[in-house]
């Protein structure tokens, strides 16, 4: 089923994983942390059809910004999807706030006239990363693993953006309230593998199931119908920038 949020290069065996995502042949978005991550990934995925790599600047390396956003400006035309991208005001990431908004806002500068996918971590800076989305007129982006407001949940579905929803959310009772907030025809599935266990096992690129029976309960749907519904939001998604 449908991920739009994984990092297959972070797997012990990444090419078994990767190898496993084709065979499997659903559509799946593998994150990179840094652009020479992408590099290094980008022979493994040039030639796939539905797994797709993305090219990242996680806010959480942001003492490696500087010196790697060369190879990001380089590697733009290599991929229509960007991610994971972002900013993170959390106690983590707060003493390189400045860095990360430098950075972030450099990134939207530069493909704010380009037809690219965003999958975007905004953890405690929701707000920030939804107006310099707006600033910078971003016409795609996907917020990951959201956990801010739920009354900014309007907001960020007003500007045509989407949620990428994982099992983890699900189990807690904020991440819940924030899926039950969500618009349907705004929703995706996501694993964040490998940083998500499921039955004591790192979960695998498309483990989204625990996802799709919760939204079955939550929009008093079959389960064939919501994967359909998730399925065509993420159409709409790639249909924006043909």
């Amino acid at each position: 089923m449908l991920d739009t949020h994984c990092h297959i290069d972070l797997y012990t065996k990444p090419e078994l994983i990767l190898a496993e995502c084709v065979k499997k042949g659903f559509p799946i978005l593998s994150m990179t942390n840094l652009p020479s991550h992408f590099e290094r990934g980008f022979p493994f995925f040039q030639n796939q059809n539905k797994v797709r790599q993305a090219l990242g600047m996680h806010p959480l390396y942001a003492q490696y910004h500087k010196k790697e956003f060369p190879k990001f400006k380089s590697n733009l035309v290599k991929t229509s999807y960007i991610g994971e991208v972002g900013l993170d005001f959390s106690k983590d990431g707060i003493d390189t706030k400045d860095i990360q908004i430098q950075t972030f806002e450099s990134i939207l500068n530069i493909i704010g006239n380009q037809k690219k996918i965003l999958s975007i971590h905004s953890r405690r800076a929701e707000e920030e990363v939804l107006n310099l989305l707006k600033k910078y007129k971003i016409k795609n982006a996907i917020f990951h693993w959201y956990s801010g407001r739920l009354n900014l949940i309007d907001e960020i579905v007003e500007e045509g953006y989407y949620f990428s929803v994982n099992p983890a959310m699900t189990k807690s009772m904020s991440g819940r309230k924030i899926i039950s907030k969500i618009p349907k025809q705004f929703i995706l599935t996501e694993t964040d593998g490998p940083f998500i266990d499921e039955y004591n096992l790192p979960i695998k690129p498309g483990q989204v199931q625990t996802v799709i029976t919760f939204l079955a309960k939550e929009w008093i749907l079959n389960e064939d119908e919501v994967k359909n519904i998730i399925l065509s939001n993420f159409r709409k998604v790639v249909d924006s920038i043909k």
